[in-house]
């Protein structure tokens, strides 16, 4: 292996050859875990290290294997995080994964991040749970991985592991709903007309798309902790719409994790990315992003170019 943790010659060229079958597994793993692109890819990074260090003389199943071993360096970012002060900002929402709204066949990288329905709305969720919820609720209930195997990562029982996965489900319900009961076209039709309604400080439209108990959710960073905020209830949030919406931007139809969404940007520079959430015909929840440097690392340029 080379110093650089990349494939060498001889053994390391036949193990990354099976690593590579299960790179994009391990990434869609870590990213759930993670909410963080950067940091999945570290995660990825580092499970090879290991499963090259280690091989693999005596493993019935490479895949678990592998999944154990990205989902302990996850663990430990976790940790990692919870002993840590509560971030600046007061509200994180997860790295989001943008796609053009008519894009039907996204890379393969984006395709096997997106192959479980795991929306923006649920990610924002998970980052409330306990590092062993949120992977007892990620292994099980988004990749099917038995409770012996969750128990044995975490360090408890396979009781122990079903009880870690039933609170975080049930904190999952409590927040409501987060993910759409509609089809993307039906969730698109609802998007438009509600970003129309606010450009033209349509306040009795808005109040007819929104939710009474709409929710948004808004990551404005550390540079900005103002623009962080947590706003429940139609009448605020249409208010507060109108009164940010600007004329002079570009709304370019995006989908975002799977859903119908929203890319914001003022002279083709992207300052808001929205994941929206529909059910019962209606917004129910608005997840975004409004942290200027953190959309400049998310490549979103190029869909803001078709921005309508």
């Amino acid at each position: 292996m080379s110093e650089d943790g990349a494939p060498g010659p001889g053994r390391d060229a036949a193990l990354a050859g099976v690593f590579e079958q299960h790179r994009r597994h391990l990434r869609a793993v870590a990213y759930r875990m993670l909410g963080s692109l950067a940091e999945a890819d570290d995660a990825v990074q580092d499970t090879w290290v290991r499963f090259a260090a280690a091989g693999t003389d005596g493993v019935q199943s490479v895949g678990a294997w592998l999944t154990t071993i990205v989902t302990r360096s996850c663990l430990n970012v976790l940790r990692a995080r919870a002993a840590r002060p509560e971030q600046p900002t007061g509200m994180h929402v997860p790295d989001p994964i943008a796609v053009q709204a008519d894009d039907t066949a996204p890379d393969p990288e984006q395709e096997a991040l997106l192959a479980e329905s795991v929306g923006l709305a649920l990610m924002v969720v998970l980052e409330a749970l306990t590092p062993a919820e949120r992977v007892a609720f990620v292994l099980h209930d988004v990749f099917g991985t038995p409770f012996t195997m969750i128990g044995e990562l975490v360090g408890r029982s396979e009781q122990a592991a079903r009880q870690l996965a039933s609170r975080a489900r049930r904190q999952v319900r409590e927040a409501g709903p987060i993910t759409p009961d509609v089809g993307l076209a039906q969730q698109r039709a609802i998007v438009d007309a509600f970003f129309t309604a606010a450009r033209a400080g349509d306040f009795d439209r808005l109040m007819e798309l929104l939710d009474p108990a709409v929710v948004i959710r808004a990551d404005g960073g550390v540079a900005r902790p103002g623009a962080s905020v947590v706003m429940r209830g139609a009448a605020q949030i249409a208010r507060a719409t109108i009164e940010t919406a600007s004329p002079r931007a570009d709304f370019t139809p995006v989908t975002v994790n799977g859903v119908a969404g929203m890319l914001i940007s003022l002279t083709g520079r992207p300052v808001a990315l929205i994941a929206v959430t529909v059910t019962g015909g209606r917004v129910t929840a608005l997840d975004g992003i409004t942290d200027l440097h953190r959309l400049a690392g998310l490549g979103l340029a190029s869909l803001s170019r078709r921005a309508r």
